[in-house]
């Protein structure tokens, strides 16, 4: 994730005050080539740009950085349960789906190489403040249940080789010790952050290397990595199944973000966004077709530490408590990144007068959110003692289905609106392909899942609603 303050200072350039449609209604007369100034105005124009300078790698492993991380940590022997062996199968179809909304954002980002992300998008094409809102309070919404999601994996088997502890207890200890860090001050940078990649992705090829070696000595069967559940539909498994590890898949909707910092973004940005989708999705797809080889599925679907299985049945060598060590690490950063995501933003609706203004209220000694740290723990905290892995999992998945229906629509939207410089542009049918699969993936969620993201989307409407109630009272 790039820098917090970065990500606060753009993330909301369309959410309203006052000046809320002054200043969407300049942000739609913008047709600004990819390297020159993207004022809108004389007063925009002296404000100082973000450096551009991010280079292709870095943007490539940022984006890798950000969809490699505890989901294939945590996930593999869920999707196991509902697939069978064939687990790979789903990650491929959910790779697909990823590729869909991939176009879509490649268009608009090059297209409006600024941050601002989804809700950007979707207000430039809709003008409408509260369908901004929900967009964006849901990208809150699946960080904070994203984090939940990796608590409980955390809470798990990874953690058995250390300690033993009640997992709810645990889950909602972490949470809590994730808000101290918060509230220190913590941000991560594009170095740090390929740093962590590497170590996460290290884990993985150690996974990959065991299986192989196992493999090699005749230790599990291949066969099992083709074998699907029993008494269900293979098209309904896999699909099922994908609408599940479509949660692994997320992350590089946040590299939109840093699109003012990317040098040519045009050029350099389409590449990495499918390079990253591309080699993110082979890794999995090695890593869940090995692992299935090697490990029983049963074995794998009631594990909440399905990767340490590898190391169990393999008598590799490998001591358990160094690769739980690794996949602790993996759940903690992703955990903590999408975390420090969800304060900001929230920090950044409260400063915008989109939410209660008690969320922009910073601590004094340590110069942090600390009412929003607050207040996304809290949420985080009620997800954990509410859900499971795969629920919370699916939960952050319906979030994010929902604000990437918006970016395909927006995409055939802003079609009416040209720009001057060039840009990538994806074929009509994807972004309309892209909104029925999104829509095909949310039909296979459980009605809990429909259940808890309703409940987290009301708690946003009741709150803009309130602050809405507030302002005009102030206006009057």
């Amino acid at each position: 994730m790039q820098s917090v303050d970065v990500y606060l200072r753009n993330a909301f350039t369309t959410t309203t005050r006052p000046n809320f449609t002054i200043r969407c209604a300049r942000m739609s007369e913008v047709n600004s080539p990819q390297n020159v100034d993207l004022s809108h105005d004389a007063e925009a124009s002296k404000t100082p740009k973000l450096k551009r300078s991010i280079t292709p790698l870095l943007l490539l492993l940022f984006i890798i950085g950000d969809m490699v991380g505890g989901g294939i940590y945590a996930l593999t022997g869920e999707v196991g349960a509902v697939v069978g062996g064939a687990i790979w199968s789903a990650f491929l179809l959910a790779l697909a789906l990823a590729l869909f909304t991939g176009f879509a954002y490649a268009e608009l980002v090059t297209k409006y190489p600024r941050a601002g992300g989804a809700a950007y998008y979707i207000h430039r094409a809709f003008k409408s403040s509260l369908l901004t809102f929900l967009v964006a309070f849901a990208v809150v919404l699946s960080g904070i249940s994203s984090a939940a999601t990796l608590a409980t994996a955390f809470a798990g088997e990874y953690l058995a080789p250390f300690i033993s502890a009640p997992p709810l207890l645990t889950g909602i200890i972490f949470i809590i010790v994730l808000g101290l860090i918060n509230f220190r001050g913590i941000t991560e940078s594009l170095v740090v952050n390929a740093i962590f990649t590497l170590i996460e992705l290290g884990g993985l090829a150690l996974i990959v290397v065991v299986s192989l070696m196992a493999l090699s000595q005749g230790q599990g069967d291949p066969s099992q990595a083709f074998e699907f559940k029993e008494g269900v539909s293979i098209p309904m498994a896999i699909l099922a199944g994908a609408a599940l590890s479509f949660y692994a898949l997320i992350g590089f909707e946040d590299s939109v973000n840093m699109a003012e910092e990317v040098q040519q973004p045009s050029r350099n940005f389409p590449r990495a966004l499918f390079g990253g989708i591309f080699i993110t999705g082979v890794i999995y797809l090695v890593v869940t077709g090995l692992v299935a080889m090697v490990v029983p599925v049963d074995q794998l679907a009631n594990s909440n530490g399905p990767l340490l299985e590898v190391i169990r049945v393999t008598n590799s060598g490998v001591p358990l408590k160094l690769f739980s060590l690794i996949a602790l690490f993996a759940l903690t950063n992703g955990a903590l990144i999408n975390m420090i995501m969800a304060s900001r933003l929230l920090y950044g609706m409260g400063d915008e007068g989109v939410m209660p203004s008690a969320l922009a209220r910073i601590h004094p000694g340590r110069q942090t959110p600390w009412v929003a740290i607050i207040f996304s723990s809290l949420i985080a905290i009620g997800l954990v003692a509410t859900g499971s892995i795969s629920a919370l999992a699916s939960t952050t998945v319906m979030l994010l289905l929902l604000a990437f229906i918006g970016v395909n629509a927006a995409v055939l939207v802003l079609r009416r609106e040209p720009v001057e410089h060039k840009h990538f542009t994806t074929p009509t049918f994807i972004p309309v392909i892209g909104i029925l699969v999104c829509l095909g993936l949310l039909s296979q969620q459980a009605a809990g899942v429909w259940l808890r993201t309703g409940v987290l989307l009301l708690i946003g409407l009741l709150l803009y609603g309130v602050n809405q109630w507030m302002q005009k009272r102030l206006d009057a």
